[in-house]
């Protein structure tokens, strides 16, 4: 640890820690949206989440890093968050499998750490008056800084973290081509396609229906819509592609922010949740069968359940704590979606049987 660090927020109050990680004076000095994680477990998961695009990430549990850092753990080649802020950075993590600990791989990448102050503290003052900006400063803060954290936005977040060009990845089997785009996607989204059998091409953003066809030679059997970062209103653009993707009646099923975006393009609306749903303990109920699933998520924005009509979708997943949507199916189109993001495999309390609702539904649409 070294060097005195500040934590202000965008109603003024100030936290006094220690810096870790990132020594380079002029990336130090961090603002963003401050969000908390509420996960035990999974911080190398949530260290390369890009949908962390433009926020601090502040851990609730208190000791993070004692597994050190593990690069097949990790879900993209990038860093999500803009910072990192914990009460105890593990400086001397046990495990077979670590290749270092936080503090080193910090500093290799730059990352700016911010350890030593009462994160409950800080996350109770979010629960309370939701999501705020914040700043992280190795000088005490100013009212310069405080007019900074307020002016904050993150913009163009999706654009940022998506990749640049198509790229094909091969399954075992081969049997179904997927089509899926990339607006800041986990690795796990990819994975649990191949493990099915679905030949994965990896498109841009952008990437429109035209795009997709031509690059494949043929209409995939799927589309999948993967998560990301930042206001699904940000871009009509993105939600237009998605309307035409729809038109298509190819099969579609949305992740997170895909899972937002098709919602939007079904004439449905979404809002700014007071501090969102994000580490691996959300509680999401099966409409149909009432059975209780404990998911991860990362999301700041929910689709408004009450705009829902019943002529169109149906609600499939609600959240336990706050009765959010967290998950839809179209009753016109063969399109569904889910706001958390489930699991690869099929374990006695996963939710990978939905992947595998995706792939019976490619098959049932090859069988006409």
């Amino acid at each position: 640890m070294s060097g005195a660090a500040y934590l202000m927020l965008e109603n003024g109050m100030v936290f006094e820690g220690k810096y870790f990680g990132g020594e380079n004076e002029i990336d130090r000095e961090v603002t963003g949206e401050l969000v908390f994680s509420t996960g035990m477990t999974g911080y190398l998961e949530t260290l390369t989440d890009p949908s962390y695009c433009g926020q601090i990430v502040l851990q609730t549990f208190p000791l993070i890093g004692n597994y050190g850092v593990i690069s097949s753990d990790f879900e993209s080649p990038i860093i999500g968050p803009k910072a990192y802020i914990v009460k105890y950075p593990c400086q001397d993590p046990s495990n077979f499998r670590s290749e270092g600990d936080l503090d080193t791989f910090f500093k290799q990448r730059g990352i700016v750490g911010l350890c030593g102050i009462d994160t409950r503290a800080v996350t109770r003052v979010i629960r309370e008056n939701g999501v705020m900006n914040g700043k992280i400063t190795a000088h005490e803060p100013s009212a310069a800084d405080l007019e900074e954290i307020k002016s904050y936005r993150i913009t163009g977040a999706v654009e940022k973290v998506s990749r640049k060009e198509p790229e094909f990845f091969k399954s075992e089997a081969g049997k179904y081509t997927v089509a899926l785009l990339d607006f800041g996607m986990r690795r796990c989204v990819r994975e649990a396609l191949l493990q099915r059998g679905a030949d994965v091409w990896e498109f841009p953003h952008a990437a429109t229906l035209k795009d997709i066809t031509g690059a494949i030679g043929a209409n995939p059997d799927g589309i999948v819509l993967s998560n990301g970062p930042g206001d699904p209103l940000d871009s009509q653009a993105m939600i237009n592609n998605v309307k035409e993707i729809i038109s298509s009646e190819i099969a579609v099923f949305g992740v997170g922010l895909g899972h937002q975006l098709l919602s939007l393009a079904n004439g449905f609306e979404t809002e700014k949740l007071k501090y969102g749903h994000r580490g691996a303990s959300q509680p999401v109920r099966d409409t149909k069968t009432g059975r209780l699933y404990i998911t991860n998520q990362n999301h700041g924005y929910a689709v408004v359940s009450r705009s829902i009509a019943a002529e169109t979708a149906e609600e499939t997943f609600v959240n336990v704590n706050d009765g959010t949507c967290e998950g839809i199916r179209c009753k016109k189109h063969p399109v569904f979606s889910v706001q958390f993001l489930p699991d690869t495999t099929n374990g006695a309390n996963g939710t990978g049987f939905i992947y595998d609702e995706f792939i019976n539904g490619m098959e049932g649409r090859k069988c006409r």
